[in-house]
């Protein structure tokens, strides 16, 4: 996939983001997709209407951060390490819907109870990662613990949101929408006694 292409897709998710409500009220999310040792990254935070000129390059060493305010650096560091770790990531996807983070501020890990999950190789609970300060390296440090399983491929940010990833960027978008959906059918099954482990 050429330059442009890559940019293309990143630009078509973010509108999917928006129109499957995967925002929430502020529409605020940071995406990225990775292209051999360097990644394309939106530079700010309001993806609802994202042109070709909110998107940059960056290194996955860091090279290329001047392109980005000082305050996103932070983000870039989280991306750029979750690949350096997880070589089968391609794309990931960060933001706050509004089911996922319900379970993120409750601070409980999401069961893999809904069919859906499983065809998208979501076969463990989605972890929670424990709280700390926004780009702090015990922050980073945190989902890249959780990321050194294998098996996990989105986390919860605890009081936050979820952080989501994928072989790119449009498995990264189908794993999202379908744990939304779980987030929701979860909280909806608690009210008919609680939701029941696949077998």
């Amino acid at each position: 996939m050429n330059t442009q292409s890559i940019g293309q897709n990143l630009l078509d998710t973010a509108d999917r983001l928006r129109d499957r409500e995967l925002l929430f009220h502020g529409n605020h999310a940071n995406l990225s997709v990775r292209s051999g040792e360097r990644m394309l990254m939106t530079r700010g935070g309001d993806v609802a209407q994202l042109r070709a000129d909110d998107l940059d390059w960056v290194g996955l060493d860091g090279s290329g951060q001047e392109a980005f305010q000082p305050t996103f650096r932070e983000v870039i560091e989280m991306h750029a390490k979750v690949y350096s770790q997880r070589r089968d990531f391609g794309g990931i996807i960060h933001c706050h819907p509004a089911h996922l983070t319900a379970f993120a501020i409750a601070q409980q890990p999401l069961p893999a109870v809904y069919e859906p999950l499983l065809r998208l190789g979501i076969h463990e609970e989605v972890p929670v990662v424990a709280w700390a300060p926004r780009g702090s390296q015990e922050s980073v440090e945190g989902i890249l613990r959780a990321f050194v399983n294998p098996a996990i491929s989105a986390v919860l940010l605890s009081n936050h949101g979820v952080l989501v990833a994928g072989a790119d960027l449009g498995e990264a978008l189908a794993r999202l929408t379908a744990l939304e959906e779980a987030a929701e059918l979860v909280l909806h099954a608690r009210a008919l006694g609680g939701a029941k482990p696949l077998p």
